[in-house]
């Protein structure tokens, strides 16, 4: 919503929506992705640095392609999750080459690919299947005779890199391949095994999708570096440019800060290198978020609670 789009709005509508935002400069910000798990870290880092170093701390929507600008710019001082590979062009940019940005070195391990419903599992085993279009029929729910695969939301680098694999691999001839936010994306996904509708989309883990449902990871070729050619996203072709037949490499994720802020603020920046979140605690957050719908702020400030002695340890050298 824009500003100037409050004489819309009910007076009281304005005053809620005004409070979502600080009245005064923050001591730092933190910008959250629109993933569940992301936003609950982002909150829990923000409430256990308000809570040890007594800093204001703002936490703004944000996706990692701007993140990583603002990290330089300053205007953003953590970035929560920042997945690899899928970033590494970044990394490389704002990290290696600049040196605006450092990554905490505890990681989360992570994994990310294609996956099937029960339904579909039967016909989808492997990647070549989706190349098949009698099989990939079955996935069509409009009626249009084409199926359609969930690639990501809009705003995802991982989005344009299963566009490139989808080319490369050729079944976006006979896919429709749809980007759409996460969270409509897994209610399709209840939609289609309460139904018993094949369905087959882009997954990741750790994720609650895979408390909620029994799927299956469809089969691909090794990751091979020497078949994963991306180019770098800054290139308004690079979709086009770019080429992946091979599965993704291993992946994780890590806290971002940017350096002038670990140089204003060492003592935080420690803080965020002892950050230890699991892959099961991952994997709760984003069921908390996703599936019961509880807002990131809140639920971060019960994890603190919870985790009060584990938090105040991460700000011990």
């Amino acid at each position: 919503m824009k500003r100037n789009d409050l004489r819309l709005l009910a007076p009281a509508a304005v005053a809620a929506w005004l409070g979502a935002y600080p009245t005064h400069a923050a001591d730092l910000a933190i910008s959250a992705p629109n993933w569940p798990s992301g936003q609950a870290t982002a909150n829990i880092l923000k409430v256990g640095i308000e809570k040890d170093f007594g800093l204001q701390v703002e936490v703004k929507p944000m996706g990692t392609m701007n993140s990583f600008v603002g990290l330089e710019a300053g205007t953003v001082d953590i970035q929560p999750e920042i997945w690899r590979p899928n970033f590494d062009d970044l990394v490389q940019k704002y990290v290696e080459e600049k040196g605006a940005v450092k990554l905490a070195g505890k990681q989360v391990p992570a994994w990310q690919g294609l996956c099937a419903t029960p339904a579909a599992a039967a016909t989808f085993k492997s990647v070549s299947d989706l190349g098949d279009p009698e099989k990939t029929e079955v996935l069509d729910t409009d009626g249009d005779g084409q199926g359609e695969i969930w690639i990501g939301a809009p705003t995802w680098l991982s989005t344009g890199i299963e566009r490139v694999r989808a080319k490369s691999y050729g079944y976006e001839k006979n896919l429709h391949l749809v980007e759409a936010e996460e969270d409509v994306a897994m209610a399709a996904v209840d939609a289609a095994v309460a139904t018993e509708q094949p369905m087959v989309f882009y997954c990741y883990a750790p994720h609650h999708v895979f408390q909620l449902h029994d799927l299956t990871r469809l089969e691909e070729p090794a990751h091979d570096p020497a078949k994963w050619n991306l180019v770098s996203a800054q290139d308004p072709l690079w979709i086009t440019k770019s080429n992946a037949t091979t599965a993704w490499d291993t992946a994780h994720f890590q806290i971002g800060y940017a350096t002038a802020f670990a140089t204003k603020r060492p003592d935080v920046a420690q803080f965020l290198e002892n950050v230890d979140f699991t892959p099961e605690e991952v994997t709760q957050m984003s069921y908390a978020l996703g599936v019961e719908r509880q807002a990131p702020l809140d639920y971060a400030k019960k994890w603190v609670e919870q985790n009060a002695a584990r938090v105040a340890g991460w700000g011990k050298p």
